[in-house]
């Protein structure tokens, strides 16, 4: 094993971890996602497509992780299992299998799991409704769009995940169209399936929990009524 030249490079994420393969080895990949696959605090895989299709993961770009970021794309994003204390309010007791040097209670994010991407998001102001509960999907990127729009500014784009104007809280908006979604990978050898939920709006993706269904707090591996569902291998 020679440390300055390594096969693998493991990079702490707090409730996920990004796997690097500086050799592009797709064995090496293969071997890796292999083992992976048999720990009891992983759920959910998803490879970089440059390195082919595995069973029971899906791919990077399913998850918008595939890009023209300067910054080195991970061969395997890792997320830890979630699990809830068994409070009423799931979201407000869940537990995160984490990588990371805090102490249990310290607080930890990172995780595909609903507590981890569901936020609390409010404005007050003339620029928008009083008393308005948008039922439309939102998240931060939408903020800076959406204080453009209001200060009356142009920002360039650089790549595709902008976010978008929140213009249904604005007076005069109206809630636009938007859709639940299911995207499931193929089994692994033991049963496991990598599965993400996520609703679109026009054509920005918000993803709302991912992983294998039983180790991510608000994973639901069924069909929701009305939404549409996609198979991936």
């Amino acid at each position: 094993m020679d440390p300055s030249n390594p096969d693998v490079v493991v990079a702490a994420n707090g409730g996920s971890d990004l796997v690097y393969l500086p050799k592009r080895d797709q064995a090496m990949a293969a071997r890796v996602v292999t083992a992976l696959l048999k720990q009891d605090y992983v759920s959910g895989l998803f490879v970089d497509d440059s390195l082919g299709r595995f069973p029971g993961t899906l791919p990077l770009s399913a998850i918008n992780l595939k890009g023209s970021a300067l910054t080195p794309v991970p061969a395997i994003a890792v997320n830890f299992k979630t699990f809830t204390t068994g409070c009423d309010r799931p979201l407000l007791c869940t537990v995160e299998i984490a990588d990371t040097l805090l102490q249990q209670g310290q607080g930890m994010h990172g995780s595909f799991s609903r507590a981890d991407t569901m936020n609390f998001m409010a404005a007050i102001g003339p620029d928008f409704k009083a008393g308005f509960v948008d039922e439309a999907p939102v998240s931060n990127a939408d903020l800076g769009m959406t204080m453009a729009r209001i200060l009356g500014l142009r920002l360039p784009a650089k790549g595709q995940l902008v976010g978008r104007v929140l213009g249904e809280a604005m007076p005069g908006g109206s809630v636009p169209r938007y859709a639940t979604r299911v995207l499931r990978s193929g089994e692994s050898e033991n049963r496991l399936r990598t599965v993400v939920q996520y609703q679109v709006v026009g054509t920005t993706h918000y993803f709302d929990a991912a992983g294998f269904p039983g180790r991510t707090v608000g994973l639901h591996d069924i069909a929701i009524a009305g939404a549409s569902v996609s198979s991936g291998r």
